[in-house]
């Protein structure tokens, strides 16, 4: 194949246009033969919650997966595929948008209410759809956005481009198999008996786990669980072949986001991001990948780009206000792509646990901004915790039992890690206070800063503001409150310095009219500690703060750091929340207290919250009252 690579003294102008000629000679050859269509098709396999490392493509220690090793020798491999969030519903939403989460305000894992798409932008699939394409979707959507009407031409469990109208029609067609999803692992101590293809006593664990033969058993059936989405990938292969399409499709096998087993999904470190992807590239328009079949690339693509890449690929122009850009097609360069060396990534409520964590990779350096850092990773998420492994992990921690790395996962974190990830790819090791890093710290948290503010992030408004001021047009309400999302982050960021200077400036953030300023001004009390304790007399004040959040923030530090007596003020503020994020948010500190700070609260004060509040019966708030009061 003769790779296309535009004169250097072309205009921006003359390259698109001569890629616009590749392609349509390319597409004047396909027509030619055998009634091929015109543009090709596209199919996304999704496989749910399984990061690169557990398949032997990416990884030696991982399962064999032969169909999708096959797609691999007859494409690309992208090593370094990202999720943008490491869960369904923000991930997806990264993906059938083109746009990070933060700046549109679907960040929130099942969110209070669904957000409206930006002004003048749809779905991505809407615009192949009213470009000709028969668009479908089997059958998983998980949208944090409200999605258009025109998006899909069909969406269900019989969803297929085998019944589009007009066999001659190109297709967009997503299929997403969630053999290989959390609830896999929820298997109880009976099941255990049941004896898996891979061997235990083979498997590699991640060297932040006990090693125990629970958690061997459980990386080895999730092993099992790859090598089924590999036959499911060879099921889709095999019907694009019997149709006579696969040598008209660009087929992406790609996971929804990393996991699944402890710390990885829900979690900002390389096993909750990192994705495997491959993408055959068929005969008939291989031009459009402009690669070596069976190659790999180093270049860093991300979900925000998948979007854009599907279109690309069928020729139409991006539409204004992605964040996203192609990564084969005719808008995309290999070149610039195998350049490439930056993602962002962003966590911050998952079900009912919340945590504000940001983090930004560019080559071999991970930076995480842990804006909560005083909550621990292991902090309770019912669902997370009905798998065995977490189960042990927590018992473990509780009797006294781990050390090292293991016990990371029940400690405070700092409020910034710098990790080297080719020296240390499980992210143990914190550079951020090694003076050789220095640089390379100060660098990449002044790139993830102007990163969020250049958004801007809405999860610095949070979310029980956002429901009740954003909701009609949150990436608008944004853009207008950009100075006051910069201040709320500048004040944040203040735990970052030493607490000689540190001090002063959150001590004038206390006294700001701003109630969202004195929120975060405690969250970065809380973040240095000890050192803030000569700020307590003033934080003592915030007890009868008119904003129940600034006082439960309040409490939050007093209740760690000094003798006072918050419950009255605690109690006190739950019956004053007005929506239900907020009272979740309280909820998520008192938590926090109870399980890891002995904070004793007394369940019968929380029987009125559901009366008070219209509080979904099955929804997250119900979650955190049946675990204080001890009822899972």
């Amino acid at each position: 194949m003769t790779r296309f690579i535009p004169p250097i003294c072309l205009s921006a102008v003359a390259v698109r246009f001569a890629l616009s000629l590749v392609l349509l000679t390319q597409l004047s050859a396909t027509v030619a033969a055998a009634d091929p269509p015109g543009r090709p098709n596209v199919v996304w396999i999704m496989s749910e919650d399984n990061s690169a490392d557990y398949l032997r493509h990416f990884d030696p220690a991982g399962a064999p997966a032969p169909n999708i090793e096959a797609l691999a020798a007859h494409g690309v491999t992208f090593d370094r595929a990202f999720s943008n969030a490491p869960v369904c519903s923000v991930a997806r939403t990264t993906l059938i948008t083109g746009c990070y989460a933060p700046r549109i305000g679907t960040q929130f894992h099942r969110r209070h209410v669904a957000m409206p798409m930006p002004e003048d932008l749809q779905m991505f699939p809407a615009y192949l759809r009213a470009a000709g394409y028969y668009t479908t979707n089997n059958s998983k959507e998980d949208y944090n956005a409200v999605k258009g009407s025109d998006v899909w031409s069909e969406s269900s469990r019989k969803a297929s481009w085998r019944n589009r109208p007009d066999a001659s029609m190109p297709f967009f067609h997503v299929q997403t198999f969630a053999d290989s999803h959390e609830s896999r692992l929820h298997f109880s101590e009976a099941q255990m008996q049941e004896k898996t293809v891979t061997d235990p006593a083979d498997v590699k664990l991640q060297d932040y786990f006990p090693d125990t033969p629970l958690f061997r058993y459980t990386r080895a059936r999730y092993h099992d669980r790859m090598m089924k989405i590999d036959e499911l990938v060879g099921g889709v292969i095999d019907q694009l072949r019997e149709d006579e399409q696969l040598e008209n499709t660009f087929v992406f096998y790609f996971g929804d986001h990393g996991g699944v087993l402890p710390r990885s999904k829900g979690y900002l470190y390389e096993s909750g991001l990192h994705v495997p992807l491959v993408v055959r590239v068929p005969q008939r328009f291989q031009s459009l990948a402009a690669r070596q079949l069976g190659s790999r690339t180093n270049g860093f693509v991300e979900f925000v780009d998948f979007g854009p890449t599907v279109l690309s690929l069928a020729g139409l122009e991006q539409p204004e206000g992605v964040d996203g850009k192609p990564f084969l097609g005719i808008d995309a360069d290999p070149d610039k792509v195998d350049r490439r060396d930056e993602t962002l990534g962003y966590a911050d409520r998952f079900d009912e646990k919340y945590e504000l964590v940001r983090s930004l990779r560019i080559g071999d350096f991970k930076y995480i901004r842990n804006f909560e850092s005083f909550y621990p990773d292991g902090l309770q998420n019912n669902y997370r915790y009905k798998c065995l492994a977490y189960q042990q992990w927590r018992e473990l921690f509780q009797q006294g039992k781990l050390t090292g790395a293991a016990k990371q996962f029940y400690e405070a974190k700092a409020p910034e890690a710098l990790y080297d990830l080719a020296a240390d790819p499980y992210e143990i090791n914190n550079l951020a206070s090694d003076p050789e890093h220095a640089q390379q710290l100060k660098m990449m948290r002044d790139q993830l800063d102007d990163r969020l503010k250049s958004l801007p992030d809405l999860s610095f408004v949070i979310e029980a503001v956002m429901v009740d001021e954003a909701i009609n047009n949150p990436t608008v309400f944004g853009e207008s409150h950009s100075g006051q999302i910069t201040k709320y982050i500048d004040t944040v960021n203040l735990a970052l310095l030493p607490s000689e200077q540190a001090l002063p400036g959150i001590q004038a953030a206390l006294d700001d009219a701003d109630p969202w300023v004195r929120y975060w001004a405690l969250v970065a009390c809380s973040s240095l500690g000890e050192a803030a304790k000569p700020l307590i007399p003033a934080i003592e004040k915030f007890l009868v703060d008119v904003e129940p959040l600034v006082v439960m923030r309040a409490v939050e530090y007093l209740a760690v750091h000094s003798d006072i007596d918050t419950l009255p003020f605690l109690y006190r503020s739950l019956q004053r929340a007005t929506n239900e994020p907020e009272l979740l948010q309280m909820l998520n500190t008192i938590v926090f207290l109870h399980d890891f700070h002995g904070y004793e609260v007394d369940p019968d004060k929380f029987q009125f919250l559901p009366v008070l509040l219209p509080i979904d019966p099955k929804g997250e708030v119900i979650r955190r009252l049946q675990y204080l009061k001890g009822e899972i």
